[in-house]
This record gives C-alpha cells, structure tokens and sequence, in this order.
C-alpha cells in the first residue's frame, strides 16, 4: 500500500519542470490533481466491493498493473495530456487497490484486531504519500533524467510487488456478489458523520495544497529552484501525519480532532510568514505543525466515523466519508488554481491558507460546544 500510493506523490515536485517544458499555468497543475482525485472517488465504490466478490489477491494485483501503466505513462508524458491520463491511471489504482489491500491487512492481523488494521493502512497511506514527492524532489535534483527516473524506479518496486508480495494476499473465501456500494449515510447518525466528513474534508484540502501548489510557492518565495526543496515542502506534511499516528492513538478521538484543529491553524499560520521571513527552516517548520495536524485531526475523524457507522451499512457510510473527503481534497485547490491566473500565486496561497485557518478556528469554537454547530437554516448547513 505504501509503495502504491507514493508513486501518486511523485509528480509534485516536478510539476515545475513540466510547466517549464510544457508551458501551462498553475490551474492546470490544480487541475491534473483533480483528475487523480476524481477518477479515484469513481473507483472506490466499484472496487471496493469487488474485493469481497473475487477475493482481494486478484483486485490488488489488477489496482498495481494500472499503477504501472501509471507511471509508465507519466514517465513518457510529452504533453498535458500525458500528465492526465497518467494520473488518471493513478487514481483508478489506488481507487481499485486500496481497499483490497486494506481488507488483507484486517485478516493479515494476528489477533483479528480491526482498529489496529486501519490504523497501519493510514499511516501506510500517509507515510507512502509522504515519501513520493521527497524520493522525486532528491532524484530529480541530483540524478540523471529528472522527468523519468523517478517513475522507473517506482515501476521496478511495482513489479516486484505484484510477482512477490500480491500472491500472498488472501483469496476468495466466500460467494459474494459484487455490487457497487452506494455511498449511504442513515439518519440517525447524519450529525456526526458530518462533523467527522467536515473535519477530513479540512485536513485534505489543507494536504491537497501542499501537494500541488506550495513547491511553487516556496520556491519562489526563497528564490531557489531546488527539487529537494520542493519535494521537502510538500512530502514532509504526509510524512510527519504517519508519524504523529501512533501517538495520538492514546487520545480519544475529540481530543485528538481538536489538537489537530489548533496544529493545522498553527502551521497553516507560519507557511503564511513565510511572505515576511524567507528562510528555510520557516516553511519547513510550518509543514511539520500542519502535517502533525493533519495526521491527528484525520485519524480523529476516521475513528470517530468507524464508532458512529452501523455495521450493516458500513460499507456505504466509509464510501460516502471518502467521497467527501476526496472531492474536498479536489475543489479548493482548483479554486486556488484560478485565484492564481488573476492575482498570482502567492496571494492566492496566502488566501486558502487564511481561509483554511479560520476554518479551523471556527470548528474549534464549535466543538467545544458539541460535536457540531448548525447555522439555524432550513438546510443545516454545518460549519
């Protein structure tokens, strides 16, 4: 899972040697990002239940031959268009694989323990994620064929994987139909569904910016054009929220929300500062808060969603967290995107980022309170 996800990290920090030799603007930086987010929110719930249909053995093995065509596509890219459908691909993978992995590593765990299972395919998640644009950034710098090595390497441990590691998943243990699973949230539990889908919406959309714009942005605010740096900027947040994971389990998952609220307000602040003090450690700095916030306030929502779903509807509940968290991820960034065509990118960052932190103030405020403030209306529209 790991593997699988960092090759999907790879093209941040090079999404400045594709613009220099490709000559498009920021919005379709944003953009190229929304399609690997749109093609996998299409993918999880067809997916999904096609791993309890054939076993998950054959749906991983299919999700690691689409990343291979991924890469293989991303590395020979020649255009935008390239770019698209190589991170089409990425997201069809991940969409299809994820789940089937996630399902081995729940009957893969020795003691049946299901938390601890998803617990290590977050951090998972999150660590391979991290890992891609800083394994990009350093062997685009300092390696021969910036815009192709990366993607070889990753197609070689791809490989490797599917021959080596995909045999030893479970297969099918049981008739199961396959149906796609309808992103369904009941009644009784809309509340603090919301509440939890609003605050991974807010971790990711805060993630999702540093996965596509803020390389640029950093780089041009320190006036370098180093893709370690790049790579550093955007990888360390995903990074440090696999690290802070396994330490914030021991805190209930309101604490662990409201801890992640005031670190991503907090970081999200100093990356701000960085237009006054233009120094390295700055927005490395500013990246490990946010990235500590992230990883704390994401693992609060998944846990809080994983007490509140029934077990009958599981399936649909998980789906439509997703969904909502993917689509969050996609929106802002394309709507910075285009802030960036008309002002530039810089204001633009500074703006989401400015939002991002009243956002988190906000439903800090609120969850004092209770799990959710409603602005009375008649479509309880959530803070």
């Amino acid at each position: 899972m790991a593997v699988l996800v960092l090759g999907t990290g790879l093209p941040t920090p090079l999404y400045a040697v594709y613009q220099a030799r490709f000559g498009f603007s920021d919005l379709v930086v944003t953009l190229v990002f929304a399609v690997y987010c749109g093609t996998l929110v299409l993918a999880l719930p067809l997916f999904g239940p096609l791993a309890d249909a054939v076993g998950p053995r054959r749906v991983a093995v299919f999700g690691l031959v689409l990343a291979v065509g991924g890469a293989t596509l991303l590395a020979l890219a020649d255009g935008v268009g390239g770019l698209y459908a190589g991170r089409a691909f990425q997201g069809l993978a991940v969409g299809a694989a994820s789940g089937a992995l996630t399902a081995g590593l729940v009957r893969a765990e020795p003691d049946g323990d299901r938390e601890r299972a998803s617990a290590v395919a977050s951090i998972a998640l999150c660590g391979g994620a991290g890992l891609g644009p800083m394994l990009a950034g350093a062997l685009a710098q300092y390696a021969p064929a910036p815009r192709v090595l990366c993607y070889v390497v990753e197609t070689g441990l791809l490989l490797a994987l599917a021959l080596s590691g995909a045999p030893t998943l479970p297969g099918r243990t049981a008739r199961v139909r396959w149906r796609p699973a309808r992103p369904r949230v009941p009644a009784a539990i809309r509340r603090p569904f919301l509440a939890a889908a609003s605050m991974s919406a807010l971790a990711w959309a805060v993630a999702a910016l540093f996965l596509t714009l803020t390389p640029a942005y950093t780089t041009s605010l320190l006036r370098t054009h180093d893709l370690l740096v790049a790579g550093l900027s955007s990888g360390l947040l995903l990074l440090t929220a696999a690290c802070v994971q396994p330490a914030g389990a021991r805190l209930g998952q309101r604490r662990a929300r409201r801890a992640g609220l005031v670190l991503l307000a907090l970081g999200s602040t100093i990356t701000i500062c960085l237009r006054w003090i233009p120094s390295l450690p700055l927005p490395l700095a500013g990246v490990v808060v946010a990235g500590s916030g992230q990883g704390l306030a994401f693992m609060g929502a998944v846990r809080q969603v994983n007490e509140i779903a029934p077990d009958g509807s599981r399936a649909g509940v998980l789906s439509a967290f997703y969904v909502v968290t993917y689509v969050a991820e996609a929106l802002p960034v394309i709507v910075v995107g285009l802030l960036a065509n008309h002002v530039g990118l810089e204001p633009a960052v500074d703006a989401f980022l400015a939002v991002a932190v009243t956002a988190c103030l906000c439903a800090l405020f609120a969850s004092r309170g209770q799990a959710t403030f409603f602005i009375r209306n008649p479509y309880r529209v959530p803070w």
